[in-house]
This record gives structure tokens, C-alpha cells and sequence, in this order.
């Protein structure tokens, strides 16, 4: 499974990618929103961190006008993704740029018809949002199982991002289902590589070797 970081501070991104775990970027206006520089700029910062996918997002409701800024999106870096809706306008657009080379992650999936459509459109990624099924009282993972088995079902070469993910349980299972994805926020990224065990053991492990050092030092 890849790992992607949901994100648009530089920062953080660049701390994260020094860890060569990092397969991907996936932004949204809202994110981009949050940083001080203009949105094109700060993607092209990110594409020259991270050489894996990175998603950009229009902001067009209409395929003419999805399809214009994917394309200015797509002149950023060759590893921009374009992101659009899951709407029949955005579907539209998903052809169209789909025809011109050019990528596209098809985002604010929440049902398998949806995400059956974005496959058929040519969705080069589907994003289901799990964490905003489970606000809801839904089982967002079990829209990921049910997704998984229907796309093996027909051979859909897209692939499946688990996105609105809220803590490590969500990337647990989505790696025990065979998403091909999971997009991370910083702070659930970094309790992945955290257990209390790990520090506890690395506190002992140092513990016994600095008193070993001391009785070496005294005989």
C-alpha cells in the first residue's frame, strides 16, 4: 500500500519525506487555503520535494471549466494529479483530460455506484471519504471493502485512495482490505511509527548500556 500525506504546509511535508516513506501528496483548496503563498506555487514546491502523485484540485463546478484549470494544473509538474468532484460535470472532465494524458483523482466518493463511475470514466484514483462516513454514523471501511471486491469484479485499473482518514485504525484496515492507498494527515502519519513499547525498550536498551559503561570504566 502506498502512503500519501494530506497536506499543503512545505514544511511538514519536507520533514516527513526525509523519512523516504512518503509515496505521494494529496491537497484540496482547503488546505491550500491555510498556507501564506499562492496555490500554484506552493504545488510547485511540493512536486519538487516529493516525486511521487500530487494532487491539485479545480474549483470549477462545470467540465469546460474543470478541464481548463486541470490543464493549467497539469503544466505545474508532470507528477500533478488533477482532482475533481464526483459529479456528472466532473465525470465529464475525467474523460476529457483523460484524453489528453493528463491524470485525474476523482474525489468526495461516498458509494460504490460512484466510485463504479469514476472507474468506467477512466479515474486514474477514486477517493472515498472514510472518516466523513463514520461522522455520519456509517462504516466508511466498508464502503473501501465493498469498492475493492467490485473492482477486481470488472478488472477497474483505477485505484482506491482512502481518504478523510482519522487515526492509525483507518490506515490498519485499509492495508488489510488491499486499498492502494491511504492518504495520512501529519499528526496520524507520525503515531504510525510511535509505540509506547518502542520508547519504553529504547529507554531500557540505553539504560543497561550506560551502566555497563560504567563498570568498564571503573575496573
Amino acid at each position: 500500500m502506498k502512503f500519501f500525506l494530506d497536506t499543503a504546509n512545505v514544511e511538514e511535508i519536507r520533514e516527513l519525506a526525509e523519512l523516504g516513506l512518503v509515496d505521494g501528496i494529496t491537497t484540496n483548496p482547503s488546505l491550500l487555503a491555510k498556507e501564506p503563498a499562492p496555490d500554484r506555487e506552493i504545488l510547485e514546491q511540493i512536486c519538487a520535494i516529493v516525486p511521487g502523485p500530487v494532487s491539485g484540485e479545480v474549483v470549477s463546478t462545470d467540465a469546460a471549466g474543470m478541464v481548463r484549470e486541470g490543464r493549467e494544473l497539469a503544466k505545474i509538474a508532470p507528477n500533478i494529479v488533477v482532482k475533481c468532484p464526483l459529479i456528472a460535470e466532473g465525470l465529464k472532465a475525467v474523460r476529457t483530460l483523460k484524453e489528453d494524458g493528463i491524470r485525474v483523482n476523482v474525489t468526495l466518493c461516498f458509494s460504490v455506484p460512484q466510485a463504479i463511475f469514476a472507474a468506467k470514466a477512466g479515474a486514474y484514483i477514486v477517493s472515498p471519504f472514510v472518516g466523513r462516513l463514520d461522522d455520519i454514523g456509517t462504516d466508511g471501511m466498508s464502503l473501501i471493502r465493498d469498492i475493492r471486491q467490485v473492482y477486481q469484479n470488472y478488472d477497474f485499473e483505477t485505484q482506491i485512495l482512502v481518504a478523510s482518514i482519522r487515526g492509525p485504525l483507518h490506515v490498519i484496515e485499509a492495508a488489510r482490505i488491499g486499498a492502494d492507498i491511504a492518504t495520512i494527515p501529519g499528526k496520524v502519519y507520525k503515531a504510525l511509527l510511535k509505540h509506547p513499547l518502542t520508547d519504553i525498550g529504547l529507554e531500557r536498551f540505553l539504560e543497561d548500556h550506560r551502566k555497563a559503561q560504567k563498570v568498564g570504566a571503573a575496573v
